[in-house]
């Protein structure tokens, strides 16, 4: 029989959303992360708890790229504007539309800085890794992120990780992934990062 990872309960993860945010990357982590014992914490730039955020579904169906699609409704259950890094363990950057926008807003790139400035762990998927690079926290650091987003990660001082689709990559605090199709392995090195030690 699972059982609920060993001495994460309390322990806080904040993830940082906006409006199409793409839903698996920020579903399948949200619930995984609190199956795993974690108190779990979503924030949008100029939301409160309670406010939602609209998803986009990204989809793979042999086009040149991505195919995009209305998603979910997904709510917030912390405000913005009361977010302390030091209550959390670690963070979650979902891809999807929002990591275009989301990194305009000033906290949110300070809130990534001090995360990394603290050596905390630090999830991002796809399009996440926008905004790593906008808080210029991967300079000389490998980052694999959506395929199209490879030369921002390399413009940012990074070097690209091109990995299969279902991969994820670490490099010291950072884990990142190209795509949802890497939830096992992104989330298994995340929990990894965070200490977690899952018993089945």
């Amino acid at each position: 029989m699972a059982k609920p990872a060993e001495k994460v309960q309390g322990k806080k993860l904040l993830f940082l959303v906006g409006d199409y945010v793409e839903d698996y990357e920020v579903m399948v982590p949200f619930q995984a992360l609190l199956m795993l014992g974690y108190q779990v914490e979503a924030v949008c730039p100029d939301k409160k708890a309670g406010d939602i955020v609209r998803t986009s579904i990204h989809d793979f169906e042999g086009d040149q790229t991505y195919s995009e699609k209305r998603g979910h409704n997904f709510s917030l259950n912390k405000d913005f504007d009361k977010v302390d890094v030091k209550d959390y363990v670690g963070l979650v950057v979902p891809g999807g539309r929002a990591p275009e926008y989301i990194r305009l807003n000033k906290r949110v790139i300070q809130i990534v800085q001090e995360f990394d400035r603290a050596k905390k762990p630090i999830a991002a998927i796809c399009h996440g890794p926008l905004v790593l690079v906008a808080a210029g926290v991967l300079k000389g650091r490998i980052s694999s992120a959506y395929p199209a987003c490879g030369p921002d990660v390399v413009c940012a001082g990074g070097k690209y990780a091109d990995i299969p689709l279902d991969k994820a990559i670490v490099d010291g605090n950072l884990v990142t992934a190209p795509a949802w199709p890497a939830h096992p392995d992104w989330i298994a090195k995340f929990a990894g990062l965070l200490g977690a030690k899952i018993s089945i």
